[in-house]
């Protein structure tokens, strides 16, 4: 966030070229505007409905910055001749770091002290980041990654626009000074070159949220444009005070209605920035451009009440401790008591912030030893910047002790030497130990950074993406043929597959894309329909068609809302899982419908680390593990209208005897986040897997005449697991109850927080 205004400079004539007219010493209004932009994005990270938008804030911040920083430097040109830009690097790093640092490093201490033990490592590399101003390009591959993209929010998540502010402060000078001297000091001829440099950078914005949203978000290339547009609006100052007054004042006040209307309209669902951030960016210009106006009735009278100046002057130190406390916070009291809590953590950050401007920003700032001296400043930020990367690094070398006990047999050992792994696995998921065992592989900290080759190799599609790429694995000479198809809840069962089919010399086809259901229903994603999904679904099954596979796997998430619900929604998703499964069952090609894995309650690998000696708090009954009934009730309807072939997988990763869905078993985590199974859980379970799709392959149950009508002869499943009817038994296939696959065990599912890992505080 830019730090106060400061005080004009009175201007002279430079080499006959005229500066920046005379302008007041002081402008309230800008304080004001500071305090509307905190204040919205305050609210809205509170949770205060009404505003969900009041992430706009940072736009006007942006453009904020581009007009004073641009100012200074005109100033000081029309001053002095000449501009400093070591002097202009001393004064951001006087302004900007010393209450960055303490604010950092009390965020470490908290983060280390109270929040998860398993996430210390990445929260260190987010203060690291954040130290070297580069936090942005971290969040935005972060947001790239699908299997990143829930992970709760980040504490040092906020400082992203203080990354993209000084990247363009480090860049500015050096576009700013070589276009006056080429356009001899006439700033219309200057703001061309700029002004083209600020369209290119809207244009990019407005690809990249189409294609690449985390990007576009947190992208400095792509949001130069905002500050850009403030610092023309800098360039055309002395025009811009020649407004009539009444015209001006009108400006003014539709500038600030633009930066409200875009806080109440917007919220998490409205694809930003793109084009939409236009509405903020002009209205915040329009407020400070034709603020340069002198007039009596303009927006300015509001904005420079005492209130809202104060607030303004406060801006910068409250922006940087709200955030840390609304994460922290209820970690630390072991509570989270809403909207009221949350203003009232918020009210004691603007607390903080006071403290911060008395004993840091303005005692660093005016120290005689450092004010008009660059080298002492550059040096104290070299400073600050290597004690912040000291303390990280301390952080992620010595992390949080998580408790362990005794050591629990290996899962994929035992399920690889047992005669009957089904059996076995049904053993270890009675027995899941309740502390965490010392020999866990991977450890906690590491269950999440493991990728199977379909991320690493790129072939999940990400959303934009509608491409299906040639992923196959296995034996490639192989006469058989499986393909995985879904969304990432069936690329989650990719290691196992590939396991069983690397051991049966098949060939595996992988075709996955991110949150793409595997029904012919449109759902909602980033606020849109998922048109990309229709079309990469209608692509992959053309594939399928064109290989002639012995088997298809199906499966997706029971999570995501059509873009027009029907009024009987279960018949709308059964109809739509059915007509891609009729699609798929060409002649000699088998179909097999996996349902979704049952769902941990929040993150299992946190609550883990948590409550490390009683993994038993993490575990999800049966009910509660099952996401939507209904979804999966549609699932069993279409295989049993169109023959395929159900999976259950419940069985594996549940004890349905006991209706309890552990985090842990054997020496291996479940799971991977709220939704995934790890990948070395799936590796694990390939023993069992296994011989199901080897019948699937190998029987011919497509000439039984009773396929797939005769009824299961299995119990329903137990009360409360959200079983519809007489389905698919504990990992049996529903199909005709003389030629199902043996059992193999016996008996037989959270969002986007209020600003996820990856998303926009």
């Amino acid at each position: 966030m830019p730090s106060r205004s400061p005080a004009a400079v009175r201007p002279r004539t430079v080499g006959g070229t005229a500066g920046p007219g005379p302008v007041p010493a002081r402008r309230p209004d800008i304080q004001g505007l500071r305090a509307v932009a905190v204040g919205l994005v305050v609210l809205s990270h509170a949770g205060v409905a009404a505003v969900a938008g009041g992430y706009v804030g940072v736009d006007v911040f942006f453009v904020i910055s581009g007009f004073l920083i641009t100012s200074l430097m005109l100033r000081e040109r029309a001053a002095t001749g000449r501009v400093s830009v070591r002097a202009f690097y001393a004064r951001r790093v006087l302004r900007l770091l010393p209450a960055a640092s303490v604010v950092t490093a009390a965020t470490l201490a908290g983060a280390w002290l109270f929040l998860s033990k398993a996430r210390l490592a990445e929260y260190a590399g987010d203060a690291l980041a954040s130290a070297l101003y580069a936090v942005n390009f971290r969040l935005a591959l972060a947001g790239t990654d699908y299997l990143a993209q829930d992970s709760p929010p980040s504490p040092f998540q906020h400082f992203w626009s203080l990354a993209v502010e000084e990247q363009f402060y480090l860049v500015w000078p050096l576009l700013l000074l070589p276009a006056l001297r080429l356009a001899r000091g006439r700033y219309g001829r200057a703001a061309l070159p700029l002004g083209a440099v600020c369209l290119g950078s809207f244009a990019l914005g407005v690809l990249l949220t189409r294609s690449s949203p985390p990007w576009a978000y947190f992208g400095s290339p792509p949001r130069a444009w905002e500050l850009g547009a403030g610092a023309l609006t800098a360039l055309a100052a002395d025009r811009l005070r020649r407004l009539p007054a009444p015209l001006a004042a009108a400006l003014t006040w539709l500038g600030l209605a633009c930066v409200l209307a875009a806080a109440l309209r917007f919220d998490d669902a409205t694809p930003f920035p793109g084009h939409r951030a236009a509405l903020p960016v002009l209205g915040a210009a329009l407020v400070l451009g034709a603020g340069c106006a002198p007039t009596r009735y303009g927006a300015g009278r509001l904005l420079g009440l005492r209130p809202l100046v104060w607030t303004g002057g406060l801006s910068y130190g409250w922006y940087l401790w709200h955030w840390p406390l609304l994460v922290i916070a209820p970690a630390a009291l072991g509570t989270d008591d809403g909207v009221p809590a949350a203003l009232g953590l918020c009210a004691a950050g603007l607390g903080l912030a006071w403290l911060t401007l008395r004993l840091v920003e303005n005692p660093v700032r005016f120290h005689r030893a450092l004010k008009g001296r660059p080298r002492r400043a550059l040096l104290l930020g070299a400073g600050l910047s290597a004690g912040i990367t000291v303390l990280a690094l301390t952080a992620a070398a010595v992390p949080p002790t998580i408790g362990t006990g005794p050591p629990a047999p290996a899962l994929a050992a035992e399920l690889t030497a047992a005669a009957d792994p089904g059996a076995r696995l049904t053993g270890l998921l009675a027995t899941a130990p309740a502390e965490l065992p010392s020999n866990l592989a991977p450890t906690l900290t590491g269950v999440r950074s493991a990728r199977s080759a379909v991320y690493r190799d790129g072939c999940q599609a990400g959303y934009a993406g509608t491409d299906v790429p040639p992923c196959a694995y296995g034996d490639a000479t192989a006469s058989r043929t499986v393909v995985l198809f879904g969304d990432s809840h069936a690329a989650q069962w990719f290691p196992a597959l590939e396991r069983v089919a690397t051991e049966h010399h098949w060939r595996l086809v992988s075709l996955t894309k991110a949150s793409c259901k595997t029904a012919e229903v449109t759902i909602m994603t980033g606020g849109e329909p998922y048109t990309a999904c229709d079309t990469w679904r209608d692509k992959a099954v053309a594939r399928i068609n064109a290989l002639h596979p012995d088997l298809v796997v199906v499966s997706s998430s029971e999570a995501g809302d059509p873009v027009h619900p029907a009024a009987d929604g279960l018949r709308q998703w059964t109809d739509g899982f059915e007509a891609v499964y009729r699609r798929l069952a060409t002649p000699g090609t088998r179909v097999a419908a996996l349902l979704d894995t049952p769902w941990p309650l929040g993150d299992p690998v946190d609550c883990a680390a948590d409550n490390s000696t009683r993994l038993h708090a993490c575990a999800a009954t049966l009910g509660a593990a099952t996401h939507d009934p209904a979804r999966r009730a549609a699932v069993r309807a279409a295989a049993t209208a169109t023959g395929a072939a159900l999976v259950d997988p419940r069985p594996w990763i549940c004890d349905t005897r006991a209706h309890r869905c552990p985090v842990v078993v054997g020496n291996v985590s479940v799971y991977r986040d709220d939704s995934h199974l790890a990948d070395s859980f799936a590796v694990a379970l390939a023993p069992v897997l296994g011989p199901v799709v080897e019948r699937l392959i190998e029987a011919d149950r497509w000439e039984d005449p009773h396929w797939p009508h005769r009824a299961s002869t299995e119990p329903a499943p137990p009360a409360g697991t959200g079983g519809v009817g007489r389905g698919a038994g504990p990992g049996l296939l529903a199909g005709p109850a003389s030629r199902r696959a043996a059992p193999v065990g016996p008996g037989a599912p959270l969002s986007r927080p209020r600003t996820p890992r990856g998303a926009r505080p």
